[in-house]
């Protein structure tokens, strides 16, 4: 059992949500489903799923509480095909595209898409460079990585 698990509230799609988690991520799998009451009338409860290798608990526990982007999944990922992937499965699925690599899923909860280059060229030693990537991945919604070395030079 890993130590920490993160812990996301949703208000009743906390199905919905780890279901729809799962179906994008390779290997992703529901865990565990935990309802109460009966029957027809057992509702769900918390749904504890895995994705990336890492292990998660959705829980409905109603409005009282929302994500804000102060909280964010980072994914990161090795090539164009794969920020795609995830911007594509994300977005078609009700997200909505922000900045600079982030979107929100259809359940408010925050997401960054990012290539592992974009740390690289916003890191190199050369700070001109460092300062082209900068602004050309501030123009960008999703990530684009052709664009970003385009830029850096």
């Amino acid at each position: 059992m890993q130590k920490i698990t993160p812990f996301l509230w949703y208000n009743d799609q906390a199905e919905e949500a780890a279901n729809l988690y799962v179906s994008i991520f390779k290997g992703g799998k529901i865990v565990d489903v935990r309802r109460t009451g009966d029957g027809e009338d057992a509702s769900v409860t918390a749904v504890t799923f895995e994705i990336g290798g890492q292990e998660y608990i959705a829980f409905n526990g109603g409005p009282h509480f929302t994500f804000t982007p102060a909280t964010s999944l980072f994914v990161h990922c090795d090539t164009q095909a794969e920020v795609d992937y995830f911007w594509e499965k994300f977005c078609a699925n009700g997200g909505t595209p922000s900045q600079c690599g982030w979107l929100t899923d259809k359940f408010g909860l925050s997401w960054q898409i990012i290539p592992e280059i974009l740390g690289d060229l916003l890191s190199d030693a050369d700070d001109e460079r460092a300062a082209r990537a900068m602004q050309a991945m501030l123009t960008m919604s999703k990530i684009d990585i052709a664009k970003l070395k385009e830029a850096a030079g």
